[in-house]
């Protein structure tokens, strides 16, 4: 045999020795990525947990899609409990001051996330149990970066919507005419603009003015002007939603839902859409913060459900089931209003930031409306 011949044999030979267990068969399954450990882990240590304490929105529609498909494709039962938010702050404070820890993870609004749990030293920062590339890769989420909704990263969002907030009579203003929020301020309007929900209140009306107040085109100046037009502030939307209609007012900054059930009902009241308005509309998360309990009696199972909820089976769901958009850029919208999904520089007012204008806002509106 030619030298040359053995000599590349030889070396190949060496060569399979050397590295031929690397090499997988032919037809043989490739190895699981890092990330598909980790999780196969998770999901045979939350099967033998077996439960899930989840705190969420109140509504059948909500707690359905929470929980009926979770246990269905991991075989884990949820103790569901609905809470309107700020009911769940004392309860799991008392509950921790008597040695009692029976959450694993709650869905709740910001301000009882950031201004009493958190404090209270209850929530376990959520980035650390994310493995999902869907999850963790901010490309899948709007805005192409994860949707935190404090400084601290300590919990993230699932869902976020634009709120319709600007009504009027249509007998008595040309809706297709208004283009901006200083419409308000025309002389003609003066005395005539009702506010479902009083600024100084919890509400629709707090949450209007607090818009009013961080957008940079507006802001505290716009609520001086507004002011002096002589508003009629009322205690509830319901009642001033009502009065748009009797065209006894014709314009109205109040709830969606109390003015929606009128134009259901086929009389003269028309929302603003706010992608006609220079300035836009604002921005709510509401209920939909995904938090992590510490000391949870089920750590597994809350890490696997985090996972869900926040991947594209879990967020779909949950975005249909509140007639919401998902945070996700892969969720469908179709089941939204094209006015609901809001654009990318319209201020969210119950972000961290949002809510540490209420203080600077309430002074501003007790020197110009006094005490309530």
């Amino acid at each position: 045999m030619n030298k040359k011949i053995e000599l590349l044999l030889l070396a190949s030979v060496i060569a399979l020795a050397l590295f031929g267990a690397r090499v997988p068969a032919a037809g043989a399954a490739p190895a699981p990525a890092g990330w598909e450990k980790e999780w196969n882990k998770v999901v045979e240590a939350a099967k033998k947990e077996g439960t899930l304490n989840l705190a969420g929105p109140r509504g059948d529609d909500t707690r359905r899609a929470l929980t009926e498909p979770f246990t269905k494709k991991y075989g884990i039962q949820i103790e569901y409990f609905g809470s309107a938010g700020p009911e769940l702050p004392p309860r799991i404070m008392t509950e921790r001051r008597a040695n009692v820890y029976y959450w694993d993870v709650l869905i709740a609004g910001t301000s009882s996330l950031v201004n009493a749990l958190r404090p209270g030293g209850v929530l376990e920062p959520i980035e650390p149990v994310l493995i999902l590339p869907e999850v963790k890769d901010p490309k899948y989420w709007s805005g192409g970066q994860l949707p935190f909704f404090d400084k601290k990263r300590i919990g993230l969002s699932i869902a976020r919507q634009a709120l319709s907030a600007l009504y009027v009579n249509t007998k008595q203003v040309k809706a297709q005419e208004i283009n901006s929020w200083r419409f308000l301020l025309r002389p003609e309007f003066k005395g005539k603009i009702l506010i479902g929900r009083d600024p100084r209140l919890a509400g629709s009306g707090k949450a209007m003015f607090t818009f009013f107040y961080i957008h940079k085109d507006l802001g505290p100046d716009f609520i001086r002007q507004l002011v002096k037009q002589d508003m009629v502030l009322m205690q509830d939307d319901r009642i001033a939603a009502t009065w748009l209609a009797q065209g006894k007012y014709p314009v109205c900054v109040c709830s969606q839902r109390q003015v929606e059930r009128l134009v259901k009902e086929g009389l003269p009241v028309q929302a603003i859409d706010g992608r006609q308005l220079k300035e836009g509309t604002p921005v709510t998360l509401g209920a939909a913060n995904i938090v992590l309990i510490n000391r949870a009696p089920h750590p597994n199972a809350a890490k696997l459900y985090v996972n869900w909820v926040l991947s594209k089976e879990g967020s779909t769901l949950y975005a249909k089931a509140n007639g919401v958009p998902s945070l996700r850029v892969d969720v469908p919208t179709d089941h939204v209003e094209p006015w609901m999904i809001p654009l990318p520089d319209w201020p969210n007012v119950n972000t961290e930031e949002g809510m540490a204008a209420e203080e600077p806002l309430g002074v501003l509106l007790k020197e110009l409306l006094g005490s309530f």
